[in-house]
């Protein structure tokens, strides 16, 4: 609420635009009834017409956008009803309905009446996704509850003997509209479930009005639905036909032929998946007999290996190969033995002492005779050696000095004197001569 104050004063478009944010908050989606009129219908695609009764009208607008889902021709005067939000329109300050849907007043007060149940029904979890059943991959048999002369049990029976023919039907006509169709469609499906004559139901019924389709829309037959232990696979009316029988049914088609459809597989895939399965089926018989064969000859290969006459052959086989393993042990053996025995001989005939005592003395022969070939090597070298030196000697040896008349004067140490500076007056020197020698005293020096 805005409270009067001088200090906060709105622009016209202000207010006009807090007045439609307040309208649009508040009122969600409305339904009114009420009779058309000033209806314009411009190039743009627009609509703009007022709703009136005997004490008010309010101005509306529906979109292009919505129009297109008209179903009928709007006239002046024609009861109508829309559904619409609240609103203003600001550069005016017009109140207004921007509508969304609009049907004439006979089927509006149907379809209010279908949302109502519907919420009623949602809420109740008669619309959970849990709650419903799975459809069977090749049902048994077929259950369908329709008009025994619509045409929708044409299309469902042409589409069943098209797709796969072998499946059996069950059929429970019943009225698809009217005031006795909704308990016969409840008594049909009772039936069924009692006496489980079929794996999945078709409940189908050609197109019409809201008003045609209503038995589907019977609270009465959305609990029999749902208590249906049976899957049930609704295709009621054209695609654009919403049933509340199709929010509770396992499965919703658009069509019956669609249902008919959904719970037929095409029997030429199923036999290809059949002549697949059949192959695969031959061929892991054939690997299993293979299998069994290659088991039956190794058991019976085991069965001979472990039967007695078997065993006993094979004791025999592996006797005789120890018995050659034996002779061939005893023969290497022996002859190791023969070898080491000669081995031993020869040590030992080697160490004997009498072959010792000869190696012996012919080695001190051998060795004496080696001594006195050097011993006569080195007397003769010695002996050439003593002759060189001699005559070396004998070449520079004083004595033979003393033969060519020279003498040697030697001091009383033997000392030879080779200067007068040697001696002194009063010393007692020696000199030799060729024979003999001459003792004197050393009168003076010069």
């Amino acid at each position: 609420m805005i409270t009067p104050d001088k200090d906060n004063i709105l622009s016209v478009s202000q207010l006009n635009q807090s007045v439609a944010s307040i309208l649009e908050t508040h009122f969600a989606w409305v339904w009114v009834e009420g009779e058309l009129s000033n209806l314009a219908q411009p190039a743009s695609g627009h609509v703009y017409f007022s709703l009136k009764d005997s004490r008010a009208q309010i101005r509306c607008a529906m979109f292009r956008g919505q129009n297109r889902r008209l179903t009928f021709q709007p006239d002046n005067g024609q009861l109508v009803l829309v559904r619409a939000k609240v609103s203003l329109y600001q550069p005016r300050g017009d109140f207004q309905l921007i509508v969304d849907r609009m049907e004439p007043a006979g089927d509006g007060a149907l379809r209010h009446q279908f949302e109502q149940l519907k919420q009623k029904l949602a809420a109740a979890g008669l619309f959970s996704e849990q709650a419903k059943q799975a459809l069977p991959e090749l049902p048994s048999s077929i259950g369908i509850i329709t008009s025994a002369s619509g045409a929708a049990l044409h299309d469902v029976l042409s589409v069943i003997e098209r797709r796969f023919p072998a499946i059996p039907v069950k059929l429970l006509p019943v009225p698809v509209q009217g005031k006795d169709a909704a308990p016969a469609i409840c008594q049909a499906l009772a039936q069924l479930a009692d006496y489980k004559q079929c794996e999945v139901i078709l409940l189908v019924r050609g197109g019409g009005s809201l008003e045609d389709l209503w038995a589907f829309n019977e609270e009465s037959v959305a609990h029999a639905i749902f208590d249906c232990p049976i899957p049930i696979v609704s295709g009621i009316g054209h695609e654009i036909d919403i049933t509340i029988a199709d929010f509770v049914a396992d499965k919703r088609a658009a069509t019956p032929t669609a249902a008919a459809e959904a719970v037929t597989p095409d029997v030429r895939t199923w036999l290809q998946n059949y002549d697949w399965y059949q192959q695969r089926l031959k061929q892991l018989i054939l690997e299993k007999i293979q299998h069994g064969k290659e088991k039956n000859n190794w058991l019976r290969k085991r069965l001979n290996q472990q039967h007695p006459a078997s065993i006993i052959d094979q004791a025999k086989r592996d006797c005789r190969l120890m018995a050659a393993r034996l002779n061939r042990a005893w023969l290497f053996l022996l002859t190791r033995k023969k070898n080491h025995f000669q081995q031993k001989k020869t040590q030992l005939f080697t160490h004997n002492p009498v072959f010792i005592c000869k190696q012996k003395q012919q080695y001190l022969q051998l060795q004496n005779q080696h001594l006195l070939n050097q011993m006569q090597q080195i007397l003769t070298y010695k002996k050439n050696c003593l002759s060189k030196y001699a005559r070396t000697l004998h070449a520079i040896s004083p004595l033979k000095t003393l033969d060519r008349g020279y003498s040697i004067t030697l001091k009383a140490d033997k000392t030879a004197i080779t200067s007068s500076k040697q001696v002194k007056i009063g010393d007692c020197i020696e000199t030799r001569l060729q024979q003999g020698a001459l003792i004197s005293r050393v009168e003076k020096t010069a």
